[in-house]
């Protein structure tokens, strides 16, 4: 068997990184994409590749040479590379297809090893690697039939959204025999170029053999196997945190920060939003308002001040919309004169926008790192400080102080002169949720010095739209803020989910209370596994503490890498000393049931 590797396109979507060189010759973490993949063929004990070079070949001739790898490296060249498409380059190529059975590969590909293995095991002749259909996806896609029969490829004009389910992505990797090659590809491939030209895709040819009810070539669809198509600077930076070494994975994954939806099957423990309500048909409202909420300016602030004062029932001017809470808590915190005391470990992003010489931490003195108000109040009253941020339910610890509690802390802040900043993000997590918010004109108006915070996209599930509010009856602080912000800062998505809210909050009760069944479900699983020692939380996670002899680092590689689930390494969170911690969401019930049963596997 020999290898075929169509390597002539000039891959302009790259911009810089392709200047002077073709796409193979560009690295992902540091090993260039022509090298791995001759690496790869090397493994399976390949003797000859052919590769079609045109722009930029006599660096890739130059720097590859006529063996590589115990490899022998032929060239074909495209001299039109520029004028006609990989069609042309496969047509070149034709004479070495049909010299020997053939694996076609495309330059820009990079993927696990044992990709090829798949194809080689499979006794079958002729196979195409297909993956299911993910929204990151694009190019050629097939239907096959349930005896793995390529039945049609999709070109792109003909791609319809509504038909995803059914749709397989070429993984732009073939086996093809000596005989296909002969008596069908190659004389459909002549007769086809002669009547199209060559400006077109080789997989057309294909497409047309498929239509003839030709069942001379079937799909193998990959499972977990991983692998991308780089074609733009964007699928470099996915392509090199998939395939980051160990070392560096997490860096890569963590400092994206979300849009983790870009990743094949991943599933995200690290983020925290309520998988439940959007089940509601409030999606559906939305998506069929798509085309005019993208096409068309959103309100300004006024207008959508009085939609979340109509949602959320409090007064319009003691309530700001943000664009997510990140917004607003920037926005506050670079207000916010004198000191502020925090309780560790928390969520950053508060004391991130701080100068550190403003901040007085409280780090409960237990191994849950529960504490109370009265801890709070106790603290605070022998350090005094200016503002108090509390987080509740707090995050990563899932500490929760009822709502009395809060009220008798929020008494003595006022007693004080303590600005209270509450976030309660998680509060409709928590059991009795209806009864726990401190979203009341009543209770804003008894006290004028609290600031309350609540982050949309986690209690409502819809972190894409970019929603939070702040609220308080201190009217000056809320005019400075709206001052600060944009005039446009909530996009067209985010206001017609608050304009249509109030629709559907009996749905959204019914998530949260169907969350709080889940959570109590997940719990008990969670505390089966001999690694962890489980916080009690009222929040949509749990912090554990990761016992002998696992660690969390090593946990979170070992569930990455063997089952593509990302959880949240937080031991080096400040108040945590260096203990091992790790934070997990509370997902969906089948979500769960994945997590419980990958720990369970590591728990043998």
């Amino acid at each position: 068997m020999q290898a075929i590797i169509l390597a002539a396109g000039m891959g302009k979507r790259l911009g810089d990184y392709t200047k002077s060189n073709t796409k193979c010759m560009v690295s992902v973490n540091g090993v260039r994409l022509i090298d791995r993949v001759l690496s790869q063929l090397a493994n399976i004990m390949l003797k000859k590749v052919i590769i079609v070079v045109g722009y930029e070949r006599q660096k890739l001739m130059d720097y590859l040479g006529s063996e590589r790898n115990g490899l022998k490296i032929e060239y074909v060249v495209n001299p039109v590379y520029n004028k006609t498409n990989n069609i042309y380059s496969l047509a070149l190529a034709k004479d070495k297809l049909q010299e020997d059975d053939t694996l076609l590969l495309e330059s820009d590909l990079i993927f696990d090893d044992r990709m090829l293995n798949l194809l080689l095991d499979n006794p079958f002749p002729n196979l195409a690697l297909v993956a299911k259909y993910e929204s990151w996806m694009d190019g050629t896609m097939v239907r096959i039939d349930n005896d793995y029969n390529i039945v049609n490829f999709v070109p792109k004009d003909a791609f319809d959204f509504k038909e995803t389910q059914s749709y397989y992505k070429t993984v732009n990797i073939y086996k093809f025999s000596k005989e296909f090659s002969q008596t069908k590809y190659v004389p459909f491939l002549d007769a086809y170029t002669k009547a199209v030209g060559n400006n077109e895709y080789y997989e057309n040819v294909l497409r047309i053999i498929s239509f003839l009810n030709s069942h001379d070539l079937k799909a193998l669809p990959i499972t977990n196997e991983k692998w991308y198509e780089i074609d733009d600077k964007q699928d470099l930076d996915i392509a090199e945190a998939l395939f980051a070494d160990e070392k560096d994975i997490l860096r890569k994954y963590y400092g994206r920060f979300g849009g983790f939806w870009r990743f094949p099957k991943m599933l995200d423990y690290c983020y925290l939003v309520n998988p439940f309500f959007n089940e509601s048909r409030i999606i559906d409202e939305m998506g069929a308002y798509f085309r005019t909420l993208i096409s068309e300016y959103p309100s300004g602030m006024k207008v959508n001040t009085l939609l979340a004062s109509k949602c959320w029932g409090v007064k319009e001017n003691y309530i700001i919309p943000g664009n997510g809470a990140a917004e607003l808590i920037k926005a506050l915190m670079e207000m916010l004169p004198g000191t502020l005391g925090i309780n560790r470990p928390t969520f950053e992003e508060y004391p991130n926008r701080r100068d550190k010489s403003s901040l007085v931490t409280f780090i409960p003195n237990n191994k849950d790192y529960r504490y109370s108000a009265q801890d709070l109040m106790d603290f605070y009253g022998v350090h005094h400080v200016d503002n108090i941020l509390l987080i509740n339910p707090d995050n990563p610890s899932g500490n929760f102080i009822p709502i009395n509690d809060v009220l008798v802390l929020a008494t003595w802040c006022q007693s004080e002169n303590i600005r209270l900043i509450v976030d309660e993000s998680f509060v409709d997590f928590s059991n009795d949720f209806e009864n726990n918010t401190l979203l009341h004109d009543r209770i804003l108006e008894t006290y004028p010095q609290l600031v309350v915070m609540k982050s949309i996209s986690k209690s409502y599930g819809v972190p894409g739209i970019r929603l939070g509010i702040l609220c308080s009856a201190d009217t000056n602080l809320i005019a400075k803020m709206k001052k600060t912000v944009s005039i446009w800062n909530i996009n067209s998505f985010a206001e017609y989910f608050m304009q249509i809210f109030t629709k559907y909050e009996k749905d959204y009760k019914r998530a949260c209370e169907k969350f709080i069944v889940e959570r109590e479900n997940f719990e008990k699983n969670l505390r089966e596994i001999s690694f962890l020692r489980v916080i009690p939380s009222q929040a949509n996670y749990f912090l554990c503490q990761i016992l002998p002899p696992q660690n969390a680092n090593r946990l979170v590689l070992s569930m990455l890498k063997h089952y593509n689930i990302l959880l949240r390494d937080c031991s080096d969170k400040l108040g945590f000393d260096g203990n091992q911690y790790m934070r997990i969401a509370v997902r969906s019930h089948e979500d769960n049931a994945r997590l419980i049963k990958a720990l369970k596997d590591l728990d043998r």
